[in-house]
């Protein structure tokens, strides 16, 4: 039987760590060290796993045989450090909002990025010299390199801006930053908001209401 494609590099391993006969407890530490190497590649938290199996190893040499042992972990299994080895969080998904400067030295396995246009990255008030351009350059990279395996930069096709003294407040609309030219558009995914389907389409505005004629019409007669 052939392994499966993502576990053929290890799989001769761990095919000669079955196949090596080894006497009980003996055994669960021989599966241990085959396992031990892969705790760095799956898990952020490999420490604190490596010391469970550690302690779990300890305890089985109390036990005469392998179905002892299996046996009482079905019964009563112990606690693992590991369940306490993250930020205590009362559910699985959350959002982490951050600046750039703040997620320094930070990773995520999913980041997204926003605003990733002219205006923001680089900011309109960061473009007078090289070396402002050059830094906002560096910020947009250091935002994406927090990503560990997904990242999404956010680009908007035009913005709400209030407050504007010369022509109020209004729509203006976005280009994708500088930083990410055409040439290397290639190594990213582009997507977009899916359009909208023949039975979805946008109704038509109703017809203005002409209240004053209804007003007057009212005491017409």
């Amino acid at each position: 039987m052939a392994p499966p494609p993502r576990a053929a590099a290890d799989w001769p391993a761990f095919v000669a760590a079955m196949s090596t006969a080894a006497p009980w407890p003996a055994a669960l530490g021989q599966v241990r060290a085959w396992y031990d190497p892969q705790l760095d590649r799956i898990h952020e938290d490999a420490e604190a796993r490596r010391g469970d199996l550690l302690q779990l190893e300890e305890i089985a040499t109390g036990y005469p045989s392998a179905e002892a042992f299996l046996t009482e972990l079905t019964l009563d299994p112990p606690s693992a450090t590991s369940d306490q080895a993250g930020v205590p969080l009362k559910d699985e998904d959350y959002l982490i909002l951050s600046t750039i400067h703040s997620a320094k030295g930070q990773e995520w396995r999913s980041v997204h990025v926003l605003n990733c246009v002219d205006g923001c990255m680089p900011s309109d008030l960061g473009t007078g010299t090289t070396e402002e351009i050059e830094e906002e350059r560096r910020l947009l990279y250091v935002a994406m390199t927090r990503a560990k395996d997904r990242l999404s930069l956010g680009v908007p096709q035009r913005f709400y801006v209030t407050n504007q003294t010369r022509n109020g407040d209004r729509h203006v609309y976005a280009l994708r930053t500088r930083f990410v030219p055409n040439a290397i558009l290639d190594r990213f995914e582009v997507t977009h908001w899916s359009p909208l389907r023949a039975g979805e389409a946008a109704r038509p505005a109703p017809a203005p209401i002409d209240v004053a004629t209804q007003m007057r019409g009212m005491w017409a007669d």
